[in-house]
């Protein structure tokens, strides 16, 4: 069967599995924030409505001096995208015909984008049997054979982060291989404190580039919201690449607002704690394998009946809950779920039909 490269498309599924679309199915395969989105938001969307007549401001001064704040940096430092998927191909361009590094299991569009930029690329894995963790010696050998290095921190579909020592000893030694490090942070605004701030890193690490997405944290994939950090040569060259208008004026009038909504970051750490904590207590209590995840998913497994995660799919799915297969994501040979963190109502749900999987086992 042809899986759907991403989660979140419950329809697609229904429409591959001939179940009834009229069906109702508890969606854990998107990574998305539940509490999402902020209360407020139809409203400053509805304000703005007039805004659609007008092209936006082509240099999008208002939300880019926003970000720069937000982030401590210079607004030469930040280019605002179309989601992170634009960011992810505007950086590609500019490896375009060189060398690259993807450690997998990772979200596909790296590859897919360098692909499209006849990048070569070269697949490193992290260690699955150590809790997916980073090959850092084999890493840091391979640095100077590359122009870049593509990394997901935190990553999906993991929801693991790589240390921040070891990300400094990469960007030290691609310092002296002129390699750069890319890091997609799209998930990073789940992070519980004490979290490092990357963007601080800019003024140390000429050879870093940080992607960042308002996509999950806000649940807005419809509104396609993300940026990049980097030295400003860097943004000009992927300025002057950039299509003309990328970004819509709706999403120019609410990234302010977004970024200023400093309560809304703090309920959803508060949630993510309290609901990540009991989810992982219940599936250790059932004998399921969990990654050491520090974000809104994981990858499950179950640890009696390691080769029946298809079957549990299906099983999940039988009884209303549809969760992310793993059969695209290089590594992984669809032998994980890949499942969100929601609700406490939704988690439990989950949780009382993973109890009678283990129970009818």
């Amino acid at each position: 069967m042809k899986w759907p490269n991403h989660g979140g498309q419950p329809e697609k599924i229904k429409q591959l599995l001939n179940i009834n679309m009229e069906r109702k199915l508890l969606d854990f395969s998107a990574n998305l924030n539940p509490l999402g989105p902020p209360s407020w938001l139809k409203a400053t969307l509805d304000d703005n409505y007039e805004k659609i007549t007008r092209y936006p401001d082509p240099s999008y001064s208002n939300s880019i001096l926003t970000i720069a704040n937000h982030e401590g940096v210079e607004q030469d430092n930040v280019l605002l995208t179309n989601g992170g998927a634009e960011a992810i191909f505007l950086v590609a361009k500019y490896f375009e015909n060189k060398k690259t590094m993807i450690v997998h299991p990772t979200f596909s569009e790296y590859e897919r984008a360098c692909k499209h930029y006849h990048i070569d690329v070269e697949d490193i894995f992290y260690e699955q049997e150590n809790d997916f963790n980073l090959q850092i010696t084999l890493i840091s050998e391979k640095l100077k054979e590359k122009d870049v290095l593509f990394l997901c921190r935190p990553n999906n579909p993991t929801g693991t982060v790589v240390a921040e020592e070891d990300l400094q000893l990469l960007l030290e030694e691609g310092k002296k291989t002129e390699t750069f490090i890319v890091v997609d942070e799209a998930f990073v605004d789940f992070l519980l404190p004490p979290t490092t701030n990357l963007s601080t890193w800019l003024a140390s690490y000429p050879n870093l580039i940080l992607l960042r997405s308002l996509t999950k944290l806000y649940t807005i994939p419809g509104l396609r919201i993300g940026y990049i950090l980097a030295r400003p040569s860097i943004i000009n060259v992927l300025k002057n690449e950039q299509i003309p208008w990328s970004v819509n004026s709706l999403v120019d009038a609410v990234v302010p607002k977004l970024l200023e909504d400093r309560a809304f970051i703090e309920d959803t750490r508060a949630w993510l704690y309290e609901q990540s904590k009991s989810v992982y207590e219940m599936l250790a209590e059932l004998d399921f394998y969990t990654t050491p995840s520090q974000v809104n998913f994981y990858l499950l497994r179950d640890k009696k009946h390691p080769n029946r995660t298809e079957e549990l799919f299906y099983f999940l799915l039988e009884h209303g809950i549809l969760t992310r297969h793993t059969h695209n994501f290089k590594g992984l040979k669809g032998e994980f779920l890949r499942i969100a963190i929601r609700s406490k109502e939704e988690n439990e749900q989950l949780l009382d039909v993973l109890r009678k999987w283990r129970n009818g086992l």
